[in-house]
């Protein structure tokens, strides 16, 4: 029998992994299906696909995109969401900050003009960086050791799916100088699905 889910997604972390991560925690029957970076196999695949980009969600026959979409729809199937609506509120802003700040880090990793890029370090080293994760510190600590509605949500799992990749655009740990997201990110890989999952993952170069 076929599982019941399929993630197609490129056979790096990035994007993918908070998916991966949501998927596995709740024990979901899925198909990883990693397609390949030296873009051989993704140039027949992307032409199918909505919006020309992955990932992608099959399931019952339909299929999703947009990761973050993707994400809180798992969420919602493994019961990782908010207790009411002001909470799911709460767990959305802060998905939405941790987007804020990837796209912040990607418009620096991923300037190909060296002038421009150079430009952009000092502001995003000195400036941006310390003022999000200032915030977000003092976040995890207002609401019990997690991001949001002071209980393990998806917006976790979906933060530390992303560390990976942000230490790959960034050349160094983001949340090594921050207590209370590094206590974070450690009681996030120690959940023993993620565990299991980070154990089995291929290995990639992020």
């Amino acid at each position: 029998m076929a599982p019941k889910y399929k993630l197609i997604y490129f056979d790096v972390t990035a994007l993918g992994e908070p998916i991966r991560f949501l998927l596995n925690y709740g024990q979901l029957d899925f198909e990883d299906k990693r397609v390949g970076v030296d873009g051989v196999e993704w140039s027949p695949i992307k032409p199918t696909t909505p919006f020309g980009q992955l990932p992608l969600l099959e399931h019952d026959g339909k299929v999703a995109h947009q990761s973050t979409a993707i994400s809180r729809y798992i969420a919602k199937q493994i019961k990782l969401v908010g207790s009411n609506d002001w909470e799911d509120l709460e767990i959305d802003a802060a998905v939405d900050t941790i987007n804020d700040l990837r796209a912040k880090i990607a418009a620096y990793h991923y300037e190909n003009d060296p002038a421009v890029k150079e430009t952009r370090k000092q502001p995003l080293f000195k400036e941006i960086l310390p003022f999000y994760l200032e915030k977000l510190e003092a976040q995890v600590e207002k609401n019990n050791g997690y991001l949001a509605a002071g209980k393990l949500t998806w917006a976790d799992l979906f933060f530390v799916g992303l560390l990976q990749y942000f230490q790959f655009m960034l050349g160094k740990d983001l949340v090594e100088n921050s207590p209370n997201l590094q206590k974070l990110k450690e009681k996030v890989l120690a959940l023993p699905n993620i565990k299991a999952c980070i154990d089995k993952r291929p290995k990639t170069n992020f």
